[in-house]
């Protein structure tokens, strides 16, 4: 499998949403390699999106990121606690990006079982396997992303993204965005994209 280039990154936020379903985010840490299948997404666009950070051509220290090119990784905090992972989408100064919002393991789960619950699979609950990765803070705990990686590249050696070409694409549905209802016209767009 190859890594995503550049190039993919660069295209618009929707299409990145929707191609990113089915594709294998790689993070290396100690040098193992944790492997999960991303299986959910959200597209942002600043220029026509309530619920995007950088609506309005809003540009603070927060938001700068957006305005970065295609590729380029946004962390951010929620409710003072929780990470959520995005990359970047588009070309300089057109702020838009992709949330990564589900994931499932594909290997290393015990290494990932170990930065997220602190303790072995095989010790986990029903609840906590049903719960493993299904939420941007989730994924962000299980790979140990924090706002260190905020404006890093999702092209360097400790984290990118493979392509598999085998993923039948059929399965991506289509939906709401979540938690945006204050977005007005934005909370009804079909940016969600989930297996």
């Amino acid at each position: 499998m190859q890594k995503l280039t550049k190039e993919f990154f660069t295209q618009d936020a929707l299409t990145v949403g929707r191609e990113l379903v089915g594709k294998y985010l790689v993070r290396e840490i100690d040098n193992e390699k944790i492997i999960v299948q991303i299986t959910e997404t959200e597209s942002y666009l600043g220029d026509i999106d309530k619920a995007c950070h950088a609506y309005g051509g809003k540009i603070t220290d927060r938001t700068k990121t957006f305005y970065m090119v295609g590729s380029t990784i946004y962390v951010y905090l929620i409710y003072g606690m929780y990470y959520c992972f995005n990359i970047v989408t588009d070309t300089i100064n057109k702020p838009s990006a992709v949330l990564i919002r589900g994931a499932k393991p594909i290997e290393n789960i015990e290494k990932l079982s170990m930065l997220r619950y602190n303790k072995p699979y095989d010790k986990l609950s029903l609840y906590q396997k049903k719960n493993f990765l299904n939420g941007p803070g989730k994924i962000c705990k299980g790979l140990n992303i924090d706002k260190t990686f905020n404006e890093t590249s999702i092209l360097d050696n400790n984290i990118y993204i493979l392509d598999n070409k085998n993923f039948d694409k059929s399965l991506i549905k289509t939906g709401k965005r979540i938690n945006i209802d204050y977005a007005e016209e934005a909370k009804d767009f079909l940016w969600r994209f989930y297996i």
